[in-house]
């Protein structure tokens, strides 16, 4: 019996090193590569064969597959990522701002999920889940040891139909099960209103399909309601960023037509590319073009209104290039904290109909050719989340902590300073969850931090003063990270 487990699985090996003959000679031919590597590829080979007759009980070729190839692109850096059928059906969906759950915005804590805001109207929402709430199981799964995109893909399914979620509330230290039904969720990725005579407020919370127009039709109700317009805060802050071309247009909306707004670099030609703030950078397909729209409407207002861009430590990506073409420019006043530093580039190819492969492609630069990687936007104006100091800045992770993450291609090593730096911000994070998990239990059910756009938004309150001429209480504890080599 054995010897015949061994002949099928030397056939295995016989068939994949084949298939990954054809796929070297396709990859030589389209790509003009170097010839892959033989030796190793007869290993991976001889594993696949292996396993496939020696294995305690039968593995499913296609799954074993599957993982080899998202295996092999995590890694990588910590955003390329292998789509199976599902993850790429969800993927889509994500950049739609249209998605099938419970409709929450998550985040890991102590190996759990963690709700940081329930979306408005969502089931989540009716059913009472809160800020803070933690998920300790979905349906019969410890949520423990999952990744945040197991944990995503446990709570997404079809729609009608239920899931139910372990809650552990600890400011009222209980934990009970709440059942949900799943639905169709409709993402707002812009809100805006005039906060006071004269001055407004736009918060985009992530760069979607429609992102642009909503953006486009908020600020025309706004212009509508305040034409004499004396100033705008746009809040990027915990934005993870999103469409390359709706922070193109964005930008655009504020800055004269045709300057550079980003620039990328890879090792492909098409990855090498300087995106200026004109409409054929910025829209996919011809028809409409909600920015000229905008312009035309408001009388190019926001090309002229003094402009104040929140961030912090959890802006990322779009919002990035955004911020840094404002700055650059000299368009706005950046003000908050240092933002999170992914600049890089990830281009989504289909492998079938219902695969596909994000890689990381390229990496951002801002108009004056700074790397955003690793170090992000810094503001001009330095601004705490509260007028006791910030809260939750010290606990946030940014892309220089992540494993495997890129640098920002200046090729320097980690310093002692910068190793020592980086024990000094373990310790705080410690001290900060200490400091906040105190507040918790002698303030049960309060928000530590005011919500975005209220009327306790410190750093908002912050933004405003700016635009008034008033002085600004700015943050007398923050200091700049430098980008940091990791040593993966």
């Amino acid at each position: 019996m054995s010897h015949k487990l061994r002949i099928a699985g030397w056939i295995a090996v016989g068939a994949v090193a084949g298939a990954l003959t054809t796929v070297q000679l396709q990859a030589v031919a389209r790509n003009t590569l170097a010839p892959l590597p033989l030796e190793e590829l007869q290993q991976l080979a001889a594993v696949f064969g292996m396993i496939k007759s020696d294995y305690v009980e039968p593995v499913d070729e296609r799954k074993l597959i599957s993982e080899a190839i998202s295996g092999m692109v995590a890694s990588l850096d910590p955003h390329s990522q292998y789509f199976d059928a599902k993850s790429f059906k969800e993927f889509r969906e994500g950049t739609s701002g249209r998605f099938v759950g419970v409709g929450i915005e998550i985040t890991m804590e102590d190996g759990l999920v963690k709700i940081v805001s329930p979306i408005e109207d969502s089931p989540a929402f009716r059913a009472g889940l809160k800020t803070g709430d933690l998920i300790t199981r979905i349906d019969d799964t410890p949520v423990k040891g999952l990744s945040i995109n197991e944990a995503v893909k446990l709570m997404r399914g079809e729609p009608r139909t239920k899931v139910l979620l372990t809650i552990m509330r600890r400011d009222e230290n209980r934990t009970f099960p709440v059942t949900i039904t799943r639905e169709e969720i409709r993402t707002q990725s812009v809100r805006a209103r005039v906060v006071e005579p004269g001055f407004a407020w736009v918060r985009v919370s992530q760069f979607q399909e429609r992102t642009v127009e909503d953006f486009a039709r908020r600020v025309e109700d706004i212009f509508k309601a305040e034409p004499k317009l004396k100033g705008l805060v746009l809040d990027l802050r915990n934005d993870p960023g999103g469409l390359l071309d709706a922070a193109v247009a964005l930008s655009a909306a504020f800055l004269p037509e045709n300057v550079t707004v980003v620039s990328t670099n890879g090792q492909l030609a098409d990855s090498r590319f300087t995106y200026k703030a004109t409409p054929q950078h910025y829209l996919r397909r011809g028809g409409n073009d909600p920015i000229r729209r905008l312009t035309d409407n408001t009388r190019g207002i926001l090309k002229t209104v003094p402009l104040v861009v929140l961030v912090n430590e959890g802006s990322a990506s779009a919002s990035e290039i955004v911020a840094g073409a404002l700055q650059d420019h000299g368009r706005a006043t950046i003000m908050g904290s240092q933002t999170f530093g992914k600049g890089s580039v990830q281009t989504v190819r289909p492998l079938g109909p219902t695969t596909g492969l994000k890689l990381t492609t390229a990496r951002y630069y801002t108009p004056n050719g700074t790397s955003i990687q690793g170090r992000g936007i810094v503001p001009d104006v330095l601004v705490d989340e509260t007028a006791e100091g910030n809260v939750f800045a010290a606990l946030r992770t940014r892309e220089a902590d992540l494993q495997k993450s890129l640098d920002n291609g200046n090729g320097q090593p980690m310093t002692e300073a910068q190793r020592a730096a980086e024990q000094q911000r373990q310790q705080e994070r410690e001290e900060a969850r200490r400091r906040i998990e105190e507040e918790a239990r002698r303030n049960p059910g309060q928000r530590l931090v005011p919500e975005f756009g209220s009327a306790e938004d410190f750093q908002l309150q912050q933004a405003l003063n700016q635009l008034r001429g008033q002085p600004v209480q700015v943050s007398k504890t923050q200091t700049v990270r430098t980008e940091e080599k990791k040593e993966n």
